[in-house]
């Protein structure tokens, strides 16, 4: 099996609104004028499932959504929820997948030919396969080439929308780790935890009606869970969260990874059981805790430490992928042949390092992001990276020194401020898609029309 690190399953581009009315008028006549006797042979006319603010989500769409969901949950072995449940469920998943896309669209948001193949050739190598390899592997699992190239474009491109419109923005301050390090004193400790969570996304403005709904939806499923019924199975039928089709786990994540709601309910749970119904700001939660392992705490750290500086482009309307790395490259070569590397970062870069030159001080790992840290390992002392890319944009990269330090305290501080930044994102991401799901306008259609 191929594996591609990638959530999204599927999706194709929809009508403009000309299409729509030409997809109306074809509809109306054929339901019109009958296919003449001489010519018995039928021709079905898709459907209109459902209307994403000026587009359409078909039924042919949805049904190959459905059929996709069915071949992964017999996969992995989850039994299937009823028929109509998976279908709605993953109705309302194409629907904030229309509407997160049409944003990245209406922002001028793109992923260029350049940063696909790439992104490629990197599921290619991870699988251990030649490009051609690759093809001919989703070919005989029934997965067209340029069906899975618009799969992997779209996957990138709501990776970098939520880069841009949430992970950007999050910042943790001096006062914040303090505070986590003084009231979080295990949550360092090693300790790791399996777990799968169900949610039931919550809107902004809820009803008293809507909210008593999506309670009495959550004790529904709570009561399945305490009758015995698969988790996986309840999740698929139940949950909002894009990890549903995957029985809702979220994997192993040590306590400081954890969102505080989950984290906090965890120590009340024994491997195999199941949280009560939480409330959070995105919505209602069900957690089981899977496993657990771990739990010795951390000693003195002796660890490699790296002194770089870079020079960051940031990518914006006016500023593509192609032309943020062509402009790096010509820096590169700049530096390669003798220029300052100090001068061409004050000069160019959009980072707040550039006024130091490009200096980011002594880093340990884990203390950027994997990207940047990957390539940054891979130089030697004075070697200058090609173009890398990451969630803020492009950077050259000049490695100028290593060590090995006890950084033990400073490790600590750098691990919470890591989990506090996930924390955030991860929270403010389920918020911010709460919020475009709230002011999307969407029709469900029920009948053929």
């Amino acid at each position: 099996m191929i594996r591609i690190p990638l959530r999204r399953i599927s999706w194709r581009r929809t009508p403009s609104r000309l299409s729509l009315v030409l997809f109306a008028a074809l509809s109306c006549a054929a339901a019109l004028f009958p296919v003449h006797a001489a010519n018995p042979r039928s021709v079905e006319v898709d459907h209109i499932a459902a209307v994403v603010n000026n587009e359409v989500i078909t039924a042919r769409e949805l049904r190959e959504r459905v059929e996709q969901a069915i071949h992964q949950l017999n996969r992995q072995g989850t039994p299937q929820p009823p028929a109509d449940v998976l279908e709605r469920q993953l109705l309302e998943r194409l629907v904030l997948e229309r509407a997160q896309l049409q944003l990245a669209r209406d922002t001028s948001l793109q992923v260029d030919e350049a940063t696909l193949e790439r992104a490629i050739a990197r599921i290619a190598e991870s699988n251990r396969l030649t490009m051609a390899q690759l093809q001919a592997a989703l070919e005989k699992d029934g997965v067209s080439w340029s069906r899975f190239r618009d799969n992997i474009r779209t996957e990138i491109l709501l990776t970098r929308l939520r880069e841009r419109e949430v992970d950007s923005r999050i910042v943790v301050t001096d006062a914040e780790v303090d505070n986590f390090l003084a009231n979080n004193a295990d949550a360092l400790s090693g300790e790791e935890f399996e777990l799968a969570h169900i949610l039931i996304r919550v809107p902004e403005a809820a009803t008293q009606q809507q909210m008593a709904s999506l309670v009495a939806r959550a004790e529904t499923a709570k009561q399945r869970l305490n009758s015995g019924d698969d988790f996986a199975r309840v999740a698929a039928s139940y949950s909002d969260a894009p990890d549903a089709m995957n029985g809702g786990a979220l994997g192993w994540r040590s306590r400081d990874r954890l969102p505080p709601l989950f984290a906090e309910a965890v120590r009340e749970l024994s491997p195999g059981s199941v949280s009560p119904v939480l409330r959070s700001s995105a919505g209602l939660h069900i957690v089981k805790l899977l496993d657990k392992r771990g739990g010795a705490a951390a000693g003195p750290q002796q660890l490699e430490q790296t002194r770089a500086r870079h020079i960051l482009i940031r990518t914006s309307e006016i500023l593509n992928d192609s032309d943020a790395e062509s402009r790096l490259l010509g820096l590169r070569e700049r530096i390669v042949n003798g220029a300052s590397f100090d001068d061409l970062a004050k000069a160019h870069s959009a980072d707040l390092s550039s006024a130091k030159g490009g200096d980011l001080g002594w880093l340990s790992p884990g203390d950027t992001v994997p990207e940047f840290e990957r390539a940054m390992n891979a130089l030697k002392p004075g070697e200058v990276s090609a173009p890398v890319r990451s969630p803020f944009g492009w950077h050259l990269i000049q490695v100028e020194a290593r060590r090995v330090q006890d950084v033990s305290d400073e490790r600590k501080r750098n691990a919470a401020r890591n989990a506090l930044r996930e924390r955030k994102a991860d929270e403010a991401f389920e918020d911010w898609l709460r919020q475009l799901r709230d002011r999307t306008y969407v029709e469900y259609r029920t009948g053929r029309e």
